[in-house]
């Protein structure tokens, strides 16, 4: 029964914040305005379909806590959205923002939908309705919404242009995740998955380890997982195993030319059969590769030195912790890896660099990109690269220090940090 409660992400979230405030001599009146959102908002989208009839979507926005700033999250569209995950979403936003040290606080929306499903009108048509419904309630100095998991660039510009409607002016800085043409900020895409790369390598250098070499498997070959695999290959990690949702493929020698491979996937829809030599990449390429065929979740236990969980949340449980033999995990995804599988892996000495400090570049590059529109500025890409470095840097030596300090996990020195952050802005 404990099993599957916590792989509920929201018993989970309380969970995580109760483990860090044990460490902690904080009110118990901040504890519980940590455990409950400030605000929680379900609404009905209806759409015209393609075919003429009506359907109507479930939209869910979760704000969690503004002591720091406006609420700030991303919103997915996604089958599975629901409302329990939405706000523990939302509430590893509010600790991944103060983590990073952003002024903004914690937000998080989504709705449950497969977006594979929907012409681009009808997708337009949904977005644009989620808008409306969520104007009232939003703001750029309210709350300032994002890309996260189906949703994209273009939907943002939708998102954005249906709000100024509403609301009678242009309001650029209502969402981030725009295209650079529309005020979106240079280095945005490439934000969480360098921004996870840097804080790899800076525990990596705090922990005193080398690099060079080292084989890494990728559980999600998306924006994210392409392009922190091109940073580590470029950085001398030798990208031995790529997957996603349809499988993947393990290639031991280490992965040739990545971006073959994700000409590949685009291409075919799959990352399967992306043997790639040279420009070819074909299924006959595999045994001159000495490579195989993996499943998603094969991807984890493969005999690696760092495993990078880059797509959806419980990637690693108590079913599969034990078999995990990389010796650093990297979360890239949201709550990929369970409470009962942060014990196993514990006691197995394993590093696990979390989610609330790994994949928080692309919010470190959403506030920048929320400022230059502010502000009505626009910075060149290599200085807000290089602010997202210090950002990450930064963030990781904090957290090290912690769990040194505390003699706690990086996860739990993690959430430390980020409570002690509200605490002094509350």
């Amino acid at each position: 029964m404990a099993s599957i409660m916590l792989n509920n992400p929201w018993d989970r979230a309380r969970s995580q914040l109760h483990s860090a405030v044990s460490h902690l001599k904080l009110p118990a009146a901040f504890i519980e305005r940590m455990e409950k959102p400030d605000r929680v908002i379900e609404v009905s989208i209806p759409v015209k379909m393609d075919d003429g009839r009506k359907e109507t979507f479930r939209g869910y926005r979760v704000q969690h806590n503004n002591i720091r700033g406006p609420y700030k999250g991303g919103l997915r569209y996604h089958p599975k959205v629901d409302m329990d995950e939405v706000k523990a979403l939302a509430f590893w936003m509010t600790m991944k923002n103060a983590v990073v040290d952003v002024p903004f606080g914690g937000g998080k929306g989504g709705i449950t939908v497969d977006p594979k499903k929907l012409s681009e009108g009808e997708l337009e048509r949904l977005t644009r309705g989620f808008a409306r419904e969520l104007a009232p309630y939003i703001g750029e100095e309210v709350d300032v919404p994002a890309p996260d998991v189906n949703t994209s660039p273009k939907i943002m510009s939708w998102f954005r242009d249906e709000y100024s409607k509403v609301v009678g002016k242009d309001s650029p800085a209502v969402v981030t995740g725009k295209p650079v043409g529309e005020g979106g900020s240079e280095g945005r895409v490439e934000a969480t998955g360098l921004g996870g790369f840097y804080a790899l390598m800076e525990t990596m250098r705090l922990l005193g380890r080398r690099h060079n070499g080292l084989k890494v498997a990728i559980q999600g070959f998306g924006n994210v997982g392409s392009y922190l695999a091109g940073y580590m290959k470029e950085a001398g990690f030798r990208v031995v195993a790529l997957s996603d949702s349809k499988g993947g493929l393990y290639v031991p020698n280490g992965i040739i030319d990545l971006s073959v491979v994700a000409a590949c996937k685009e291409k075919s829809g799959k990352l399967a059969g992306c043997y790639c030599v040279g420009s070819v990449c074909d299924f006959s390429n595999m045994e001159s590769l000495g490579g195989r065929d993996i499943s998603s979740t094969e991807t984890l236990t493969l005999p690696v030195d760092v495993v990078v969980p880059a797509a959806l949340e419980n990637a690693i449980t108590e079913e599969n912790a034990n078999a995990v033999q990389a010796s650093i995990i990297l979360e890239m995804a949201n709550g990929p890896t369970t409470e009962e599988a942060d014990v196993i892996l514990k006691k197995k000495h394993v590093t696990v660099i979390p989610d609330i400090l790994a994949n928080s570049g692309g919010v470190a590059v959403s506030y920048f990109e929320w400022y230059q529109n502010m502000h009505d500025e626009k910075w060149k890409k290599e200085d807000v690269l290089a602010k997202l470095k210090e950002r990450m840097d930064t963030a990781t030596q904090a957290v090290y220090e912690n769990a040194k300090d505390y003699k706690v996990s990086l996860r739990e020195a993690a959430y430390i940090v980020a409570l002690k952050r509200l605490y002094d802005a509350a």
